[in-house]
Formats: structure tokens, C-alpha cells, sequence
């Protein structure tokens, strides 16, 4: 289904840049039309489509584990954070649902994350049609782009690395749940199954009520799907790239050596703050023996960037390091993968638009390229939107919830972010407010990807320029 799709938008994207007089498969009222806004409504009309599928199996009597169905709040809003794999959730997926509803989530998960990862790559690849030959090429080289011809090769690779490394975390994490931690054998295959998925696919949703908490201290279940999220958040075309080229990084193109090196530090310095934040305090770290300290640390440094998953209570958390995770909620991971946020690439864009400004510099450059003028302004647009849509939404909550702001922000951050952390309030929202939480997960999964392909697509140039003015600034 989801080639067949794609292959039509490419069909149509070829189409429109035939003359009008020339086409053939486009009925006459439509080929007026333009067609950049077509693979982003592709893309969300399969979203919605497979969302209420979700939500209707979710309401079904078998669904449920007792005599009390979902309601459609319910269904729709574990449907949603499943699909679009942020992790924030108002019933109890071990107790409320059965081995079939949890099944129905866990193939949500799976779905929201290689779905969403194979078009964004593919949409991403899409746009070097629209540049000349020469320049196919020179994006070609810089990316290690995939052609959109080959559909189907590009969906079996992705397929095959995420099966793989989903495979991989399972053989690690189930025999430690099994020999380590006192879980029946079934139990533990079974556990190690679900949450080697939702790891990988950055969904943050957990058979267990307190999330990972019975696994705290355990360096080996906590770092490997602290792995796990890394790797599934870091984008497929980093993957891919690092894959091919894993002994020489100084042949990876630029979005990869930009995408590994923020990460880098994103992660480094997160889990360093957080350590030394939390070390003292009794709610979280403070009671921990040091190496439980380092590595629940180190696992709560990973999970802002669109993991969800936690092994200490996070409403307890002090403000500061609250405020430190609402942070990287936004940023999330990297481009074309299962994270959210803005990305750590336009994060990355945004440092060096600054930085080469501070040193009174015309161009920005990086890594012996120059950027794009339309990629910065990409960034900066898509910046400020998810900014003015966190602000607009947190100040509406404030105004119609009884929480605190840091609780309003921190839940607005991580639906928009899709990371799936919360302070708890989560459950005690009206319906109404839930309803809203799962319309920004939506927005938060699929907006990037759609936003940034409709600017591409979208792009037009002026053929004249009007004079020049300088506003006051700053």
C-alpha cells in the first residue's frame, strides 16, 4: 500500500512538469493544478486513515482485558501516541488492554515508526528532481541520496534495518528480564518483544505502569535501549550512510557528520547535567547507589530526544532539570527517522546562521560547503512555527487547566516533541484537553516532514526585486 502510494505521488509529481497540452493520466479539471501539496496529503491522509483503524480496534470488546470498553477519547488517543510513537498515554497498556489490543498497539508502533521513517526518507530523496542534472548529481554525491525510482529498494532497506536492530536489542534485553530480574520465560520473551520495538521506534510505551522503573540501576536492559532510541531517532539516511562508510567518517556527507556530531554532544552534555542535578536529590538519583546514579542518569539524558521511556518519576524531578528536558523535548533527534522535534539538523543550522554572524561573516560554512539560503530559511520557518504553536498551546491550557506551568509546558513540549515523557498529569485531563494533545502529536510527527517537502516543493522565485530597507534590529 504504502509504495503503491508513493509511486502514484512521484506519477504525479513527473506529470506536472509536463506540458499541459502533453498529459496523459491527469483528468482534464486537474491539470491546472499544482502538485507540491500532494505528497503531504498523501502523507496525512494515510495517517488519519490508519489512526481511526487503530482507534476502532481499540474499541472493540476484545481490546480491552475487562468488561469496560475504551471510550472513543480513550481509543483515539492510544491510537494516535501509538502511531505517531510519542509514548504519552491515559490508560494502563499492561492492565487496561488485552494480548490483542496491546498487539494492536505494538503493530501501531511498528507501522507509525518504518512508515513514517520510509516516507520521510523517500519525500527527502523526492526533492532532488527538481533541480537540474548537474545538480542531481552534486545532491546525490552530498547526501548518498536513493533515487525515487527505486521504491521498493529503499523501502526493503529500511524495513531490514529496523527488523535487524529491533532483533537485536530483543536477544540482549529478554534473557537479562528472564535470569535477572525474576520474569517468567514467557513473560520476558514477550516483554523484551514489545519493548525492543517501542525502543527503536522512540514510542516511550511500556507494558509496565511505572515504565522501566523495575529495571533501574541495570546498566545492561538501560543502555541498550538507550541504544536503540539513538539509533532509530538518528534518521535512516545516517544509518544507511554510516552503514557503508563505518571505518572512514571522513567520507560521510554533510547532513550525517552535522546530524552524529550535535547528537553527540546533545546527548553527552544532557546526561552529564541531568547526573549532576539529580545526584542529591532523594525523589529521583539521590537514594541510588553511584552507579545506579550514572546510568538512570545517563538513560533520563537519552530519553528527552524523543525516547519517552523512564526509570525514575519525572514529576519529581527538580525544575531545573525539568526545564533542561523540555529543551531537548524540542529539539528531538535527526531528520528522516522516528524522533520528533525540530531536529538536531535545524538546531545545527540555527548555531551556524549565529555563529557566522557573530564573526561578521555573509555566507555560512561548514565542513568545506557552503548552506543553502533556502535551508536556513527552512529552518528558521519551521523553528518558529513549532515555537509559536508550544506557546499558543501552553498559554491556553494555563488558562483552562489547573496545573502548574511547568507541568502545561513540559506535557505541550513532549505531544508536540512526540517524546512521551510527563509529570503524570497526563490521565487527569479533561477529554477535551486529551483531544487537543493528540491533534499536536499529529502535528508534531507529520508537520516537519510535510512542512519542510511543501517548502521545497513550493519554492518560486521572483522575477523582479524591490529596493532594499534595513528595519532596526535589536
Amino acid at each position: 500500500m504504502l509504495v503503491a502510494v508513493l509511486e502514484r505521488v512521484r506519477s504525479l509529481w513527473i506529470n506536472a512538469r509536463v506540458p499541459l497540452g502533453r498529459r496523459k493520466d491527469l483528468p482534464p479539471l486537474q491539470k491546472h493544478r499544482t502538485t507540491w501539496g500532494k505528497p503531504a496529503r498523501a502523507f496525512l491522509l494515510m495517517f488519519v486513515l490508519v489512526d481511526l483503524l487503530g482507534a476502532g480496534l481499540l474499541m472493540t470488546p476484545a481490546a480491552t482485558s475487562g468488561e469496560e470498553q475504551l471510550t472513543f477519547v480513550e481509543a483515539t488517543f492510544t491510537s494516535t501516541t501509538s502511531l505517531a510513537v510519542c509514548g504519552l498515554t491515559v490508560i494502563s497498556i499492561g492492565h487496561d488492554l488485552s494480548l490483542f489490543g496491546q498487539l494492536v498497539v505494538l503493530a501501531l508502533i511498528q507501522v507509525g515508526g518504518i512508515g513514517i521513517m520510509t516516507l520521510a526518507s523517500l519525500l527527502g530523496a523526492a526533492l532532488i528532481h527538481r533541480f537540474s542534472l548537474r545538480m542531481q548529481l552534486n545532491v546525490q554525491a552530498e547526501n548518498r541520496a536513493q533515487a525515487v525510482g527505486d521504491v521498493r529498494s529503499l523501502v526493503g532497506r529500511v524495513v531490514i534495518v529496523c527488523l535487524t536492530i529491533e532483533a537485536v536489542v530483543f536477544l540482549i534485553i529478554t534473557p537479562r528480564m528472564w535470569l535477572g530480574h525474576g520474569l517468567e520465560l514467557g513473560d520476558a520473551l514477550y516483554s523484551g518483544l514489545f519493548h525492543s520495538v517501542s525502543a527503536f521506534n522512540n514510542a516511550g510505551l511500556s507494558l509496565y505502569d511505572d515504565s522501566l522503573s523495575q529495571f533501574s540501576g541495570d546498566g545492561i536492559i538501560l543502555f541498550t535501549v538507550a541504544m536503540a532510541v539513538i539509533l532509530g531517532g538518528i534518521g535512516f539516511p545516517v544509518l544507511l550512510e554510516m552503514r557503508h562508510h563505518w571505518r572512514t567518517p571522513q567520507q560521510w556527507g554533510l547532513h550525517t557528520k552535522i546530524t552524529v556530531i550535535t547528537s553527540g554532544l546533545l546527548f553527552g552534555v544532557t546526561a552529564f547535567l541531568i547526573i549532576l542535578m539529580e545526584w542529591n536529590n532523594p525523589r529521583t538519583l539521590g537514594e541510588l547507589h553511584w552507579w545506579a546514579k550514572v546510568s538512570d542518569g545517563f538513560f533520563h539524558g537519552v530519553m528527552p530526544r524523543s525516547g519517552g521511556f523512564n526509570v525514575t518519576e519525572t514529576g519529581a524531578m527538580y525544575d531545573s532539570t525539568l526545564f533542561l528536558t523540555i529543551m531537548m523535548m524540542f529539539v528531538g533527534n535527526g531528520s528522516a527517522g522516528t524522533a520528533g522535534g525540530i531536529k538536531v539538523a535545524t538546531l545545527a543550522v540555527l548555531f551556524l546562521v549565529v555563529w557566522s554572524e557573530a564573526r561578521a561573516h555573509t555566507r555560512v560554512h561548514v565542513f568545506g560547503r557552503r548552506l543553502a539560503p533556502d535551508v536556513i530559511r527552512q529552518s528558521l520557518s519551521l523553528t518558529f512555527l513549532s515555537m509559536t504553536v508550544v506557546a499558543f498551546t501552553t498559554v491556553f491550557f494555563l488558562h483552562t487547566t489547573p496545573f502548574t506551568f511547568m507541568q502545561t509546558l513540559f506535557e505541550v513540549v513532549s505531544a508536540v516533541g512526540v517524546v512521551g515523557l510527563s509529570t503524570g498529569i497526563t490521565p487527569d485531563l479533561e477529554p477535551w484537553a486529551q483531544l487537543t494533545l493528540s491533534f499536536l502529536m499529529i502535528a508534531g510527527r507529520i508537520g516537519p516532514v510535510t512542512f519542510a517537502t511543501a517548502l521545497a516543493f513550493r519554492e518560486r522565485k521572483r522575477r523582479y526585486d524591490l529596493p532594499e530597507a534595513r528595519p532596526m534590529i535589536g
